[in-house]
């Protein structure tokens, strides 16, 4: 069988990057059952209401993230919605959870993707965003929309 090469991405969460001001990200490999990644491959998966956390055993969990039963698998499927583990190094790991000690630091995850044929995690360690700070992002994305639209209306007479 040919090794895959390349990026692909299976699901994003786009609610977080709304939510939370994106401090710093880190790659981690996702531990995954044989029809999980049947299921990934045929692009199911979503990460809204997902979280990350850390035990008291320094293992990071990846919870809530679903990616729904194979259709082909048959008794020995996997649970849609169970805790999966995420595979970081351990200083990696140290340094996040020194980091979500501080008030109002989450770590949330970003995206799904397959790196050369592997399930990777798109994680970041976050901080939650007030109310109006959501509005001012918003208002941002929305000036730039609107600058983008009044330069294309410009170059084109």
């Amino acid at each position: 069988m040919a090794q895959e090469k390349g990026i692909s991405s299976i699901a994003q969460n786009r609610r977080a990057r709304h939510d939370y001001a994106i401090e710093d990200t880190y790659e981690a490999g996702v531990a995954l059952t044989g029809t999980e990644v049947k299921s990934l491959r045929e692009g199911h998966a979503s990460l809204a209401q997902s979280f990350i956390t850390i035990d008291r055993h320094g293992e990071v969990w990846l919870e809530n993230a679903n990616i729904p039963e194979y259709l082909n698998g048959t008794w020995n499927n996997h649970a849609p919605k169970r805790k999966r583990k995420l595979l970081l190094h351990a200083s990696q790991i140290a340094r996040l959870s020194r980091q979500i000690e501080a008030k109002g630091y989450a770590i949330v995850p970003l995206s799904l993707y397959f790196k050369d044929g592997l399930v990777k995690a798109q994680i970041a360690l976050a901080k939650g965003k007030k109310e109006y700070d959501k509005r001012q992002s918003l208002r941002e994305s929305q000036d730039r929309r609107e600058a983008l639209r009044a330069m294309r209306y410009a170059n084109m007479h």
